[in-house]
């Protein structure tokens, strides 16, 4: 882990930002990474190609992993399994979502997002994922949380044992509201990359964790 001891809290997950090449990104990560607790951290291809997409998963995933963080590729179940990740993030169908959980899990961390509406959220919660992300990554453009994501995330985590993860929106300020629906972890990306300084905004974000996220039982 990034620190001693894990926190009994509401924790961060990483949306990694876009970049042209491997060497870009993991500065980037390594930054952020070296400014205090976070979970995991999750790997979207965006625009890079097959080959580009694994070139970087195959730096980044070390790293993150040397950080204590959980590596989760985004999309791409191959690409998941030749760079060692710990986890896979897979969005579409629920028979989809439930075909990948039955062939990866327990072996990885299987999770998916981009969930609209509390129907879908119940009959993706059937096919028993990880984690569920209120929120669409890349989508965190503007200052707060989606009303929706806040929404759903408090309506599920007071009511379903799976894991969830809320998506903040693009500044530090969003946390405050988005932890307070009792969301296990807090997903950040612009938020954190979008500045000069990704070491500190982690560091803030896991201060205003600290002070304002409900504790955990242990």
């Amino acid at each position: 882990m990034n620190t001693e001891t894990t926190p009994q809290r509401c924790r961060i997950v990483l949306i990694a930002p876009p970049a042209a090449s491997a060497d870009e990104l993991v500065k980037q990560l390594g930054n952020a990474l070296s400014g205090g607790d976070v979970a995991s951290v999750l790997l979207p291809a965006y625009d890079a190609d097959e080959t580009l997409f694994q070139t970087i998963a195959e730096a980044v995933v070390p790293v993150v992993q040397k950080a204590g963080a959980a590596a989760i590729i985004v999309g791409n179940t191959q690409i998941a399994g030749r760079v060692k990740a710990d986890g896979l993030h897979i969005e579409g169908p629920v028979a989809d979502i439930a075909a990948n959980v039955a062939r990866f899990s327990p072996k990885m961390i299987v999770g998916t997002g981009n969930i609209k509406n509390r129907h879908t959220a119940l009959e993706i919660g059937e096919a028993q994922p990880d984690y569920v992300l209120f929120g669409k990554i890349g989508a965190d453009n503007k200052p707060e949380a989606h009303p929706r994501n806040i929404e759903l995330a408090d309506w599920w985590a007071s009511m379903i044992e799976i894991p969830c993860i809320i998506q903040a929106g693009n500044t530090l300020d969003s946390i405050t509201d988005a932890v307070l629906t009792g969301a296990e972890f807090i997903a950040l990306g612009a938020a954190i990359f979008d500045g000069s300084d990704p070491a500190s905004a982690v560091k803030e974000a896991n201060r205003l964790l600290d002070e304002h996220a409900p504790g955990f039982e242990e």
